[in-house]
């Protein structure tokens, strides 16, 4: 009788998980329902708080950068302004007498001088600097940090003025003071051996400052234990800077290195105050040259330089990738 009243009836089983599997999925459907309901009411209110930004990005950021390209690639000037449909598309020609200029072509080689010498200038003074912050200076430590960081947050064109007048060759500061050692200063901003150089030492003394923060943050967070641990098994203080606090500062090296190296490849603002590019081209960088042909009408030839100058920009950033990214 057991037995037989624990027995299951045919077909009971089956009816059962299907009675209580139809409500289950009944009640899934509607969770799912809801939840995509929820999510297509957040990605609505998403698109509409950020239609604002997008309407200005479009109409500020992307419309002129499509529209540059498309002038690069037409005989766009001044004069077609008003009938912007009539111009002729060159294709390529505009860059193929982009680079039959000879003052782009200087322009070019200034430009890459400044990079390849103020670049690793800055960033060997920035780091200088943030060592000895850390390590060095132990007094009046808050007054280096803001007298290395104040010209960064000093306008360019202030900074650019006040050094074309202590670099003035008969009332300059500078050449007073070589004068009283018996030194007969150089017209500085008017001689092409120096106009450069001084540009140079000029933008390193500047954008040192950024440098020695993102510096300084990183060597902060380096690990003590890691510096002990290298001094317990005989490291003296330059291998413990090379084998342990440099590798670790990869980061804040690929950083400023990259900000910096853009910034640098579309100097502007020093040679445009101080010298108009001159003396002799000695230094016209290529966003001047991209200014200058835009105020001579020539939109076609300013697009196209501005585009040699991105192409160049993206060039670097993936090679100081390849070189300073963590190898782990």
């Amino acid at each position: 009788m057991t037995s037989m009243s624990t027995k299951t009836l045919p077909g009971w089983s089956d009816t059962h998980e299907q009675s209580t599997a139809g409500p289950q999925r009944s009640a899934d459907r509607r969770y799912s329902g809801l939840r995509s309901t929820a999510r297509g009411r957040q990605a609505r209110a998403a698109w509409i708080l950020a239609a604002p930004f997008l309407a200005l990005f479009a109409a500020f950021m992307l419309l002129p950068v499509v529209w540059s390209l498309l002038m690069s690639l037409t005989d766009t000037k001044s004069a077609d302004l008003r009938t912007p449909l009539n111009v002729s598309f060159t294709g390529l020609d505009t860059y193929v007498r982009l680079f039959q200029d000879d003052q782009f072509f200087t322009a070019l080689r200034n430009t890459g001088v400044f990079v390849l010498v103020a670049l690793p200038l800055t960033l060997a003074a920035g780091l200088a600097a943030a060592v000895a912050l850390d390590r060095g200076i132990r007094r009046f430590r808050a007054v280096f940090r803001v007298g290395f960081y104040l010209p960064v947050i000093t306008s360019i064109v202030a900074v650019a003025v006040v050094w074309k007048t202590l670099l003035e060759p008969r009332a300059g500061l500078v050449n007073l003071v070589l004068g009283w050692l018996g030194i007969d200063g150089p017209a500085w901003l008017a001689d092409t051996r120096f106009a450069l150089p001084v540009m140079i030492v000029m933008a390193v003394w500047r954008n040192l400052g950024t440098v020695m923060i993102i510096m300084l943050a990183g060597l902060q967070s380096v690990p003590q234990s890691l510096m002990e641990a290298a001094e317990l098994d005989g490291a003296g203080p330059w291998q413990r800077f090379w084998r342990v606090t440099f590798p670790l500062l990869r980061p804040a090296l690929l950083l400023t290195a990259v900000t910096t190296g853009i910034g640098y490849l579309q100097f502007f603002d020093e040679p445009f105050v101080m010298t108009g590019g001159g003396p002799l081209d000695s230094t016209l960088s290529a966003t001047l040259y991209a200014y200058n042909q835009f105020g001579n009408g020539n939109y076609d030839m300013a697009s196209a330089a501005s585009y040699v100058i991105f192409v160049l920009i993206v060039a670097l950033t993936v090679l100081q990738f390849r070189v300073l990214r963590d190898k782990d």
